[in-house]
């Protein structure tokens, strides 16, 4: 937490909806395999897939991919508390989470 109460977001693993897409090359930025992969997910589908695997979430729509400026839109995941335990513990990282990758 920080001083003034809220969550501390800046540490949350970040999302970009060209990580998981289908219709974009790995030097592109995708992250996973096609076999895993969704056609062009957006930033709201990702939060509602973290909503339902009960793993706190941000949308940050004002924050642009960094390779790709028409790219629009993050999610920020909380995957670990602030002391280091699994929010959710059948996800342990965004690398070896199925459940991350089937969003």
């Amino acid at each position: 937490m920080e001083n003034n109460g809220m969550l501390n977001v800046k540490k949350w693993v970040v999302m970009y909806p060209v990580y998981i897409n289908s219709k974009k090359t790995v030097a592109e930025g995708r992250r996973i395999s096609l076999s895993k992969a969704c056609e062009s997910p957006n930033c709201i589908e990702i939060s509602d897939c973290c909503k339902h695997l009960k793993l706190p979430s941000a949308v940050e729509i004002d924050k642009a991919y960094p390779r790709d400026f028409m790219q629009v839109g993050r999610v920020r995941v909380q995957l670990k508390r602030e002391d280091g335990t699994l929010v959710n513990p059948a996800i342990a990282s965004s690398k070896t989470s199925p459940h991350l990758c089937i969003l």
